[in-house]
């Protein structure tokens, strides 16, 4: 008699282990991951180690002078000032669309958008009523630009072409920098105040969940190859990977000691590489994603806050909260500090793939906003 009761109750507990745990609105935390290869497999807890003891660190001063000639004095030089509208205010996050050459521009301290035509180096237009904007996301494959509207608690979502807000999303807390997986087509969307990742469907416009990843996000990047959605939990010296499909954290990778509150951080997919900035340390790591390992860490300027990437002349672009812009050559694997450059509130940057220019909008030259457009030297060998 009790042999006939404890089979079906063993049998109803090993159907129940196979309900998803999960609910619309909420997301598991998955278990620690092994290296990043797939988004679509969970294995074992990694810490993103310090260098090895094999492997040589680079260490550059924020001051370190030009490569002997690789570069001229300065690793960036002024091409045009382009005057700005709006108050000599504080901008933010920029989204450069390659095939429009349209240039999204967060301006926070005037609550505004703005859309620059960087063929003709004119305003196109801008939006207003955007209340602290921080991040923007342009999304041409799907017509719209978002806007992290921090000073609302939401998302404004753009139309394109006739620069009119045509949704606004959210519940979330400080929203900052944004990323779309485009298999899924969903945008996540940082919370800095700590309130979890914001997915909203770039379709239908409206919000998919909130899922809880522990902590007050930095930025987040999408990475092509393992197809993951990568976030930097700056409140836990982390980076967490979830699954843009199933919406599930499946990987927490510990930031070494030596990382101070990771902000800032930009994906290099083919060469599987992140460059991950440490707000509070002024510090950089080099991350290889096969192994979660760090190769190298390097010292930028003080307040380390959005990097850019030449993909063709593989030259990174790190400009912090000081106004320190420095320039880094990446060459397998590794990077060659190039020098600085040091301009006031230069903590925002953009690299055109197509030119190599740099954008630096500028709060506050000669009593008004600019665009700075800047060039580098090409390296050696480079048409």
């Amino acid at each position: 008699m009790r042999r006939s009761i404890i089979i079906p109750l063993l049998l109803l507990l090993v159907m129940l282990s196979w309900i998803p745990s999960t609910s619309a609105g909420v997301s598991a935390v998955a278990p620690s991951s092994q290296p990043l290869v797939s988004c679509l497999a969970p294995g074992r807890a990694t810490q993103v180690s310090p260098p090895a003891a094999n492997v040589a660190s680079t260490t550059a001063s924020p001051g370190v002078a030009s490569t002997p000639g690789a570069m001229s004095a300065s690793p960036l030089h002024t091409v045009a000032d382009v005057p700005l509208p709006g108050p000599a205010s504080r901008f933010d996050y920029q989204s450069f669309d390659p095939a429009s050459g349209r240039l999204a521009i967060a301006h926070m301290g005037a609550g505004q958008l703005v859309v620059f035509d960087t063929r003709t180096r004119r305003v196109m237009g801008t939006v207003d009523g955007l209340p602290k904007a921080t991040g923007v996301l342009a999304v041409p494959e799907v017509g719209v630009i978002f806007v992290s509207v921090a000073g609302d608690h939401q998302v404004a979502i753009v139309n394109d072409k006739t620069l009119k807000v045509v949704a606004r999303v959210g519940t979330i807390g400080f929203p900052d920098g944004l990323a779309y997986a485009p298999q899924a087509r969903r945008v996540f969307v940082s919370d800095e105040d700590g309130g979890g990742e914001l997915v909203v469907d770039a379709r239908t416009k409206t919000v998919v969940t909130t899922i809880a990843i522990g902590g007050q996000a930095g930025n987040t990047r999408y990475d092509s190859v393992s197809g993951c959605i990568l976030v930097a939990v700056q409140s836990r010296n982390q980076l967490v990977a979830i699954n843009p499909e199933t919406l599930q954290v499946v990987g927490r990778y510990d930031m070494a000691p030596g990382c101070d509150t990771p902000h800032g951080f930009l994906i290099d997919a083919p060469n599987r590489l992140a460059f991950v900035t440490c707000e509070g340390n002024a510090t950089m790591f080099v991350v290889d994603l096969e192994t979660m390992q760090a190769t190298a860490t390097l010292a930028v300027g003080d307040g380390p806050d959005v990097l850019a990437f030449d993909p063709g002349w593989h030259r990174l672009y790190v400009a912090a909260e000081s106004g320190v812009v420095a320039v880094f050559d990446e060459s397998r694997g590794a990077l060659q500090p190039l020098g600085t450059v040091t301009m006031a509130a230069a903590h925002t940057i953009a690299v055109d793939p197509g030119t190599h220019l740099v954008y630096l909008p500028l709060a506050n030259v000669d009593g008004r906003p600019v665009l700075r457009i800047m060039a580098s030297d090409p390296p050696t060998g480079a048409a």
